[in-house]
């Protein structure tokens, strides 16, 4: 918002979404590529207006003439008792606006749909399935839970894999600990940022791919000769990422024989040509759910590379 990025349907700003309505809910949904509102309800859950929070979508999508009136907006709360008017986050002419707005929009509103992003847990949590920091009293000696083990198979993802001589399980140990500490150290954080203890930041940064894997120096960066034998951290691969380790991996997919989505390149930047090519790679291993999501991890990158 502070940022008043420029509307444009075909531009992307630094972060490698696009600059129109869809691009910036993809942007605040964290969907990792740019959807269109053709595609954005597959990303949702349909709510009714009642069940309306912060951070749900109102989304009008016009299948006969998608740009006759097609648009999306972020829910911000509502802006009166009677329910008549909300405050909406929108990328819209001339840039990035919040503004309270009649519901659902000021055109076409009999036609806009409520959204939830799926598996985001309600006010209550206990979802194994969602995104959401569980609490520190979830980690922890004597800890026992179904997050202990996310935990654990997030960490190993992460290069973790050798401090663990069985499982990861539930059941909290000093493997988790460790593994924990070494990718908070793998940060570049030290002191209580580094106890081996996750705590919302560490969290977000393994369910979100961010950071640098253990093994790599903070930032990412392995200072790897280029052999693709040392895997460089998960956020090189990431909309608005440009550099070598991209180029690197599209034209070893292409030797592998994943480079059908293509239209040109490979080249440095990340795109969704290079996501959708380490998906068709990751599926043919046999992954499925968010193992084959299109992000390379450090089992991607060796067996891309093997």
């Amino acid at each position: 918002m502070g940022a008043k990025v420029p509307y444009s349907m075909s531009g992307y700003w630094s972060d490698g979404y696009r600059r129109d309505c869809s691009g910036f809910v993809s942007m605040a949904w964290n969907l990792g590529s740019n959807q269109w509102t053709g595609s954005l309800a597959q990303y949702g859950e349909r709510i009714k207006k009642s069940d309306l929070q912060p951070g749900d979508m109102l989304l009008f999508h016009n299948p006969g003439n998608p740009g006759a009136g097609s648009h999306v907006t972020i829910f911000g709360g509502w802006a009166d008792a009677g329910k008549t008017r909300y405050v909406a986050y929108e990328q819209t002419r001339p840039n990035t606006l919040k503004r309270t707005t009649p519901y659902a929009y000021w055109h076409n509103s009999e036609r806009y749909v409520a959204y939830r992003p799926k598996h985001l847990a309600s006010a209550g949590g206990g979802d194994e399935s969602s995104d959401s920091f569980p609490g520190a009293g979830s980690f922890g000696p004597g800890s026992d839970n179904k997050y202990v083990t996310k935990l654990g198979k997030m960490l190993i993802a992460r290069g973790a894999g050798k401090y663990y001589t069985a499982g990861p399980g539930p059941r909290w140990s000093t493997a988790d600990r460790r593994a924990t500490q070494a990718f908070q150290r793998a940060q570049g954080w030290t002191g209580s940022a580094a106890d081996g203890v996750p705590g919302p930041v560490t969290w977000d940064y393994l369910m979100t791919g961010k950071g640098s894997d253990i093994g790599s120096a903070p930032g990412g960066d392995t200072g790897s000769s280029g052999t693709g034998s040392s895997f460089p951290g998960a956020g090189k691969f990431r909309p608005g990422q440009s550099n070598a380790y991209v180029e690197m991996l599209g034209r070893q997919l292409v030797k592998k024989g994943f480079g059908k989505h293509f239209s040109q390149g490979p080249g440095p930047r990340w795109t969704e040509s290079d996501r959708r090519n380490v998906e068709a790679f990751q599926r043919a291993q046999g992954w499925r759910g968010s193992a084959a999501d299109g992000y390379p991890g450090p089992e991607t990158w060796r067996r891309v590379f093997a």
